[in-house]
């Protein structure tokens, strides 16, 4: 059993974030898509400075996830405007669960799911909503484990290709 230590995320782990948000894409989605594609992605959504204004957005907290002093997956949850898409204050999404691919299967998301309950929770929020690519089966099928029902599409870009990400929320008040 893993030793997790949760912690949350300051400016001084903007490097630790590309790094493992870089690595989770790649071991995740570069083999159902070109390579141009993910490249793009990439450099867009973890470039230095944009990762840093997402840091710095008082409507979004992140959470690393650490075993024996090393990042292992992350938590990324956006409050208001802050939100990719509903922008409801009365919800909380989820718009990243990153863990290493070694670390699938250890309970590493679920850990990173439950601060995301907790943090709704503790803020009295009515619902926790998230994006999933279609393709992603894996991620699907947990968040259905944990409750989640799909209530919408939306596209999502990336790189240059536009695919279908499910709309997800879990109602918790």
């Amino acid at each position: 059993m893993l030793n997790i230590k949760l912690t949350k995320a300051s400016i001084c782990d903007l490097e630790k974030i590309r790094k493992i948000g870089i690595y989770t894409i790649i071991e995740t989605f570069a083999l159902s898509n070109e390579d141009e594609n993910t490249e793009k992605y990439l450099s867009e959504s973890f470039d230095p400075e944009k990762v840093l204004k997402e840091l710095t957005n008082p409507d979004s907290e992140f959470f690393l996830a650490e075993s024996d002093n090393k990042v292992i997956g992350y938590l990324k949850i956006n409050f208001n405007k802050a939100q990719s898409d509903l922008n409801d204050p009365d919800s909380l999404e989820i718009e990243r669960i990153y863990v290493y691919k070694e670390y699938h299967g250890k309970g590493i998301g679920k850990i990173l799911f439950d601060k995301a309950l907790e943090t709704a929770l503790r803020n009295k929020l009515n619902y926790i909503w998230l994006g999933v690519w279609e393709n992603n089966h894996r991620a699907i099928a947990f968040y259905k484990k944990s409750g989640f029902i799909e209530f919408d599409k939306h596209i999502f870009r990336y790189g240059n290709d536009d695919q279908t990400d499910l709309l997800m929320k879990l109602v918790i008040s």
